[in-house]
């Protein structure tokens, strides 16, 4: 009889410690997307939980789409011996995942739409990949201002563009990757456009430093 008193206990001490870390996770969740939430202006009570709740169930969603594809692709790494066949699993796995990501995101922005304005959901997509957006857009604009207007709005479109993808990335640093990525891309397109980014960066640098700042 102890020993299965015992074992009844060990169940309850992890059922409790499961537990207890589940509302502990929910609470960090829940206080990230307060932040978000705070920034929107939200007068009605029910309307604000509502929201609040939709953000928390998006991160909780996306923690569990990457949780199970990074187990499911580092089976397939240890379980798969041959080479094509484990990329081929590995390349499928990650199809899976972006294709899941995508229907994840089409349903949230729904959610939000049930609640906010169009201009609010932009807060709402900024408040979760930090604002990047808008500081790319004005340090490009800073660091060349000779931008035409179509190359403005050529670097707007991809930053907007790179923020739809790292909304649902799995990571701080995979949402700045994100970013990157793009950043990547309208460089090699001001470079065709005949800028010399390299000459525009330390213009800008020195016209920062000479008003006492630093980049």
């Amino acid at each position: 009889m102890k020993p299965f008193i015992l074992f009844i206990s060990v169940l309850l001490s992890l059922s409790a410690f499961s537990q207890n870390k589940e509302e502990e996770y929910t609470k960090v969740l829940t206080q990230r997307a307060e932040k978000i939430v705070n920034t929107l202006n939200i007068q009605d009570k029910a309307v604000y939980d509502a929201v609040t709740k939709a953000i928390v169930n998006q991160y909780k969603s996306l923690g569990e789409l990457h949780d199970k594809s990074d187990a499911d692709i580092k089976a397939s790494k240890q379980n798969i011996t041959d080479k094509t066949a484990k990329e081929a699993a590995i390349k499928t796995l990650e199809t899976e995942l972006n294709a899941s990501l995508y229907n994840l995101h089409c349903a949230y922005i729904g959610a939000l739409s049930a609640n906010l304005t169009n201009d609010q959901i932009e807060k709402v997509k900024d408040g979760m990949t930090y604002g990047v957006v808008q500081v790319t857009y004005t340090s490009y604009q800073d660091m060349i201002p000779t931008l035409k207007p179509e190359d403005k709005k050529q670097l707007y479109a991809w930053l907007v563009e790179a923020r739809e993808h790292a909304m649902s990335a799995a990571s701080s640093k995979e949402k700045h990757e994100w970013f990157g990525k793009y950043k990547g891309r309208f460089n090699n397109y001001l470079s065709k456009q005949g800028y010399d980014i390299q000459k525009e960066r330390k213009a800008w640098e020195e016209r920062v430093k000479a008003k006492g700042g630093t980049l």
